[in-house]
């Protein structure tokens, strides 16, 4: 006797995952990948991560902790050495004051964001997020059931959100603002003076919570002096989640380690979350973290100034190509520039430069340069680089740019 055929039906996505995909920044780092293992000389600059190592001392810290025995479990949300190294962080930077419970420490900031999206948003609550926008913002929000309010900022505002375009965006199912200072991708930050008037919109609507995404705070140039919103304005104290991470500043982007400070409420609903998801972070990474916040800081202000080198080389090399402009960013390690006078154009086989995602194409395939298009970041006709690279490097991609502008016409 034969066995009875077995049918398999095929398999059915998730409906909440209709409206995501891989983001634009994954599909064209695998385009990359895909010419480099071809034999191409392909120049990436499209990764959010520091080219610098993990600082040596916190290594060690994280050497240390295994042979401790420090490899089990830790408490859900954070190890109390962390909690409380956080606690003095924020005091010592932002002259804020935050207890333990105050305190959550999940697996990378992006955890942190993905939690309070799940922990807060019932379905068809709306999310506020200033344009360009770092990819994962919204889909976070639509995983979570909410909708994200998407609000274009343009460059001639600095990229920045306007009190009256958020007061337009603000409806009674609005639940958060985000807002990212300095910002992937444009760089741009807010400074006391720009996030006061959005603060005093805030406080006339108290059903609005504010997101913090400070990730790139120790990465700031020239005399831009850095500051987080719960600092400026204690009466939103009760619903801003301020939240950090150490990836960009220590170059600890492996070791996964972010946290958030805000309302207890909130950081109890989001333990519940990651209860259910990822448990503990790295006992680890959380030992190396420590050592991180409490160690020395001066390394952070050595690779901050080779960072602002390689701003300067990028903006200078990006502004003298015909076609393109590149605003001057206060802080991270991106540039975001506009390629508005290059759309219309033709490649030398006769195919039209028709959007911003068609010049990041060309520049791949025609002389091995990848960037991110702003359409990725809600925002068009714009391209991300990250300067996060080698000098040498950058001085290399800038050329290639050039001469493939220059073939066109």
């Amino acid at each position: 006797m034969h066995a009875p055929a077995v049918v398999t039906e095929a398999f059915r996505p998730a409906s909440r995952l209709a409206a995501i995909g891989v983001s634009e920044i994954l599909r064209i780092t695998g385009l990359a990948n895909e010419l480099k293992r071809l034999g191409r000389d392909v120049i990436v600059l499209g990764a959010g991560e520091p080219d610098f190592d993990t600082p040596q001392h916190v290594k060690d810290a994280a050497a240390r902790a295994m042979a401790a025995g420090a490899t089990k479990y830790t408490a859900l949300d954070g190890t109390p050495e962390l909690k409380a190294a956080i606690a003095a962080k924020f005091r010592r930077d932002n002259g804020l004051a935050f207890s333990p419970g105050e305190i959550t420490v999940s697996t990378g900031a992006k955890q942190v964001l993905y939690n309070a999206m799940m922990a807060s948003l019932d379905p068809g609550d709306e999310v506020i997020i200033p344009t360009p926008f770092w990819v994962s913002y919204a889909d976070i929000v639509l995983i979570a059931g909410g909708r994200p309010v998407l609000v274009p900022c343009t460059q001639e505002n600095g990229f920045r959100l306007t009190a009256e375009d958020l007061e337009r965006a603000i409806t009674p199912r609005t639940r958060w603002l985000m807002l990212n200072s300095p910002s992937n991708p444009s760089g741009a930050a807010y400074s006391e003076a720009d996030y006061r008037p959005l603060l005093d919109v805030l406080l006339r609507h108290p059903h609005v919570w504010l997101m913090v995404d400070d990730m790139y705070e120790h990465i700031v140039y020239d005399d831009f002096r850095f500051v987080t919103p719960a600092a400026i304005e204690p009466a939103l104290g009760g619903r801003t989640l301020t939240v950090n991470g150490v990836s960009k500043a220590y170059a600890m982007t492996g070791w996964r380690i972010g946290y958030g400070a805000g309302p207890a409420a909130l950081i109890r609903a989001m333990a519940v979350v990651q209860s259910q998801s990822t448990s503990c972070p790295s006992s680890i990474s959380q030992a190396a973290a420590v050592a991180a916040l409490d160690g020395p800081q001066d390394i952070v202000a050595e690779r901050r100034r080779s960072f602002q080198a390689r701003r300067d080389l990028v903006v200078s090399a990006l502004d003298a190509i015909d076609g393109i402009t590149c605003r001057v960013p206060e802080g991270a390690f991106y540039t975001f520039a506009s390629c508005a006078g290059l759309i219309g154009r033709k490649t030398p086989d006769g195919a039209v430069i028709d959007t911003d995602a068609g010049f990041a194409e060309y520049l791949l395939r025609s002389v091995g340069v990848a960037v991110v298009p702003g359409s990725a970041f809600g925002l068009a006709p714009y391209f991300r680089i990250s300067y996060a690279t080698s000098t040498a490097e950058l001085e290399e991609a800038c050329r290639r740019i050039a001469d493939a502008v220059t073939g066109l016409v």
